[in-house]
């Protein structure tokens, strides 16, 4: 693979700029390459490439779109081992979740995408007025570490598919598997510009791209802090902007569920990914007269969880990087400080690993709403339970928090779990470990952001409405 250039109206080219990021192995500490990181130039050449390109795609037949998808589909699905090993050497992911989940929603994301074109109506004359969706023009893609295919895919699929020309710009975290998809992208023939790709720092190549004039919409998924950065920015060109952003999802198990079983999995939910996962059930509510029965069980359910190399047979492989690891320790150990109750995991790497940035699968019962690892997005293996006595309050308790991303209800009473559903702030919602799915929209309400991703509903994020009176 190549690592030291950047992919520029279908070639790939040498950096103007000379700085680089050393990739580190999160599992070995190991360096793994030196990343180009993009400056202003670079992202003005990928800019003025897109925007180059955008005339013409932007005019091509659904059908023409269509065949390039499917093409990439194939691809994909090709190079799919390569690239779940990819995924396991940048971010430690495990290899068998890679397999299943990391790179499977790859390419869920590009067949609803083709899904969605194939069903989409450009043009809808209604009476003497033609409404047309057209693309919204040039685009930046900003995509975060921890589902490295899953956060590309989900906007880089409905856009080609819209007809817009874009930018991507993966995490310096995780640009391997990113690389691999822009190689793909170049076999599939996609025109030269329609798909560009640059590595860089969020601070730099980030800003750029939302502050440059340009490029008609951003669409970042990364945590509330970036979010909020890239809104200001592209507030000076009053671009479309669409946010994915962060997450502190309340699992709210009802006292007539089954209790042992609605625990084991809400810990294995939590820790799906090492935790790092903006949608994970991080807070935990349980009745208060069964919190001694919900610690044993969580106990059990977190010590059951393996750590170690993620290429071997383990549940959960490091986390991403050193930054990752510290925070997550200093969250930890606010936890203990504001008294919660250590059920499981705590401080320090597990057992039998001194190096690698392993973290203990951690779990805090006796939690109040108001402590820092109640509020906080921790992002790693580390979970809270939090007692309540009525369902009102298990409502109330879910909803305050900043975010509003998801929630998830366990409950028998598929009546109770519907109207406690209408009740909670958030944009996507499991009842009793429903399954989750690549046409279903995603996206949050207040501080998770704004905009949905996922199948049609991501094809509508990339696309303008125009009206024509008097067209007939």
């Amino acid at each position: 693979m190549t690592y030291d250039r950047f992919y520029i109206d279908g070639a790939w080219v040498a950096p103007r700029s000379s700085d680089t990021h050393a990739l580190i192995n999160p599992a070995t500490e190991k360096k793994i390459a030196d990343i180009p990181m993009a400056g202003t130039e670079d992202v003005e050449a990928a800019v003025a490439a897109a925007r180059g390109a955008f005339d013409a795609w932007s005019l091509t037949d659904p059908a023409e779109r269509l065949l390039l998808l499917r093409r990439l589909l194939a691809l994909y699905i090709e190079s799919y081992d390569e690239i779940a090993d990819l995924m396991v050497t940048e971010m430690g992911t495990t290899r068998s979740f890679s397999l299943s989940a990391q790179a499977a929603v790859g390419r869920m994301h590009l067949e609803a995408a083709i899904e969605a074109l194939e069903g989409e109506r450009f043009e809808v004359l209604r009476g003497s007025t033609l409404i047309s969706k057209e693309p919204v023009g040039v685009c930046a893609l900003i995509t975060p570490w921890n589902w490295p295919m899953n956060q590309l895919v989900v906007k880089v699929a409905p856009a080609l598919a819209a007809g817009c020309t874009m930018i991507a710009k993966p995490s310096e975290f995780s640009p391997l598997s990113s690389l691999r998809f822009a190689e793909l992208v170049h076999e599939a023939g996609f025109p030269a510009g329609v798909y560009n790709h640059v590595t860089g720092h969020g601070h730099i190549a980030g800003e750029a791209l939302s502050r440059h004039v340009d490029v008609d919409m951003v669409s970042i998924t990364g945590s509330t802090r970036a979010g909020i950065a890239v809104a200001k920015t592209a507030a000076e060109t009053v671009k479309r902007v669409a946010q994915e952003l962060g997450g502190k999802s309340a699992n709210i198990i009802m006292p007539d569920a089954d209790l042992a079983l609605a625990v084991r999995e809400g810990v294995d939910a939590c820790f799906v990914n090492c935790g790092q996962a903006c949608r994970a059930p991080a807070r935990m509510l349980v009745p208060h007269d069964r919190m001694q029965e919900a610690q044993e069980v969580a106990r059990a359910a977190a010590q059951a969880h393996s750590v170690g190399d993620p290429m071997a047979d383990v549940a959960l492989g490091p986390v991403v990087n050193f930054a990752q690891f510290e925070r997550i320790q200093s969250l930890i150990a606010a936890g203990i400080d504001e008294g919660a109750t250590l059920v499981a995991g705590g401080l320090g790497r597990p057992e039998g690993l001194s190096h690698g940035y392993f973290v203990k699968p951690t779990v805090f019962a006796d939690v109040t709403n108001d402590m820092v690892v109640a509020r906080e997005e921790v992002f790693g293996p580390v979970l809270t339970i939090i007692g309540y006595d009525t369902e009102e309050e298990a409502i109330r308790i879910a909803n305050d928090s900043v975010y509003g991303l998801s929630a998830y209800i366990q409950t028998p009473d598929l009546d109770r779990a519907r109207r406690i559903a209408r009740r909670l702030r958030v944009g996507s919602i499991w009842i009793n470990g429903a399954d989750w799915d690549a046409r279903a929209p995603f996206g949050g309400y207040k501080q998770s952001g704004n905009g949905r991703e996922h199948g049609e509903w991501g094809l509508h994020d990339y696309l303008e409405i125009k009206s024509t009176a008097g067209w007939s």
